[in-house]
């Protein structure tokens, strides 16, 4: 149990004893160092690695398929890629060749590591896990055999547990199987990547044990063309952000082992989270017990959600308070956000907040009903009225305008160059890289204008209210969306 503890001590005895019998370590301290060099190195050489495998007791390996919410299109598409591992007989009638890879492919946190997991639990497999970084090293020929290695490990530990079936996990493959012959290869990772390409062709239903490789990207366009052929990875499966009703079914995973109060409805809570991955959502749900028992509460309630939405979307509250110009500045401009976001899609408003979090001083949350995913040229330009009616109300109310509204306006000018190139302005069908910059500023400018004068007249009309709005908003910090409509006179 304490071997290297007791040859430590041993040597340091030796050395001890030599010295005081006026013995010349320096030799041996030599001797030491090459001989510590030879094994370093060999063991570089060699791969010097041991991939990541769960017991059979870890919980890792108990993922299943219906623990992940959100994702119904690529669990389908998994699911019939797995058959064929898990009935080869009636594959081998048919005359089927077994899918050798999947590419999973989608944004950060949407479950792709989840997915393999479960791939592996569904199959009955041994589950091994690496990192495409892991076989990047300086040495030529350490990759390759490192990949050598994480194929032979997969078929020995098969035959250790009794299975038939490996599953492999490459993360964030683009690092090991990026595009060949480009600035950033070298020949270390090109025979890396044959390597894999060499084990893949070698794979085959006959063996003793069946190995399938599933990895994972959110880059697929950087991916040599060799790896994405038939025969190697067979499936891309798309893991893509979830839907409305994919978040909801996530967010009733993840409060399964919570305690929520009767105010809670879950629904409303996926409709405020678009753009939400599973780990975002997951973190929302941490978040918002993190809240209950800050304020020693037994139950999460509505409001701990709604916070933890602002916590996961703007971060945590800042220390810094702003001066009161400041604070009378910040909830002018997000006033005028939000007017211009009710006024031209009613019940969009979720949160006005004038509580500084992270980088932004203040914010307006909004949310929808339904997911979209094309606009027309009246949306568009309706998300740039609410873009513009930041310093559009700072203007009006305090006669002039302020660096708080840059961000703003970034997002308002890639809004006009979305309608341009979409061949929704006055040039028509335009191509992109054709444009002259002249003609694409021009006519840019003169979208912003258009809508900024409609924004203008918009805000002149609703100064009254929004004078009323701005003492209560200063007074409360924050207000939620039923709180503020309620002030609007079209209610």
């Amino acid at each position: 149990m304490y071997t290297k503890e007791i040859a430590v001590g041993a040597v340091i005895a030796l050395a001890t004893f030599l010295f005081w019998k006026g013995i010349d370590l320096l030799p041996f301290l030599f001797l030491a160092a090459f001989v510590g060099a030879i094994l370093y190195f060999n063991s570089m050489r060699t791969g010097g690695k041991s991939f990541t495998a769960p017991s059979k007791d870890n919980k890792v390996s108990l993922v299943r398929l219906d623990d992940i919410g959100g994702q119904d299109m690529a669990k389908n598409e998994l699911r019939e890629a797995l058959e064929f591992i898990r009935d080869v007989e009636t594959i081998k009638k048919l005359g089927i060749r077994p899918l050798k890879g999947i590419l999973l492919n989608g944004p950060p946190g949407t479950g792709k590591t989840l997915l393999a997991k479960a791939a592996a639990h569904y199959t009955d497999s041994v589950f091994l896990t690496a990192s495409g970084s892991e076989f990047v090293e300086m040495y030529v020929g350490v990759g390759a055999q490192r990949i050598r290695k994480l194929f032979n490990q997969a078929k020995s530990l098969a035959k250790q547990q009794g299975k038939q079936n490996a599953v492999i996990f490459i993360d964030e493959i683009e690092v090991l199987g990026g595009k060949r012959g480009e600035a950033n290869s070298h020949i270390e990772h090109e025979q890396t990547l044959n390597e894999l390409l060499v084990q893949m062709d070698g794979l085959s239903s006959d063996e003793m044990v069946r190995v399938l490789i599933i990895a994972a990207t959110n880059r697929p366009d950087m991916l040599d063309a060799a790896l994405l052929r038939p025969g190697r990875f067979d499936r891309q499966v798309k893991v893509d952000l979830p839907d409305k009703k994919g978040r909801l079914q996530i967010l009733l995973l993840h409060t399964k082992n919570k305690p929520l109060a009767e105010d809670v409805c879950l629904e409303d809570i996926a409709g405020d989270t678009m753009g939400f991955s599973g780990a975002h959502l997951e973190s929302l749900t941490n978040e918002a017990a993190i809240l209950a028992l800050r304020e020693s509460k037994e139950k999460i309630s509505s409001d701990h959600l709604r916070s933890a939405i602002d916590k996961v979307i703007m971060g945590e509250k800042l220390d810094r308070l702003p001066s009161l110009q400041e604070k009378q500045r910040i909830a002018v401009h997000e006033i005028g956000h939000a007017l211009l976001s009710e006024i031209t899609t009613p019940g969009s408003v979720a949160t006005i907040n004038v509580a500084s979090r992270s980088n932004a001083l203040g914010y307006v949350r909004q949310t929808q009903e339904n997911d979209t995913y094309l606009y027309t040229i009246d949306q568009l330009k309706a998300k740039i009225a609410v873009a513009l009616a930041g310093a559009v109300a700072e203007e009006i109310t305090l006669g002039n305008r302020s660096t708080g509204a840059s961000n703003d306006f970034k997002q308002a000018t890639d809004l006009a160059k979305q309608i341009i190139y979409g061949g929704m302005s006055t040039l028509g069908i335009v191509s992109v890289e054709n444009v002259p910059s002249e003609l694409l500023h021009s006519t840019m400018s003169a979208i912003l204008k258009d809508v900024e004068s409609y924004v203008h007249n918009t805000l002149i009309t609703y100064h009254p209210t929004a004078a009323q709005i701005l003492a209560v908003l200063l007074n409360k910090e924050s207000l939620t969306g039923d709180e503020f409509r309620k002030m609007l006179p079209m209610n």
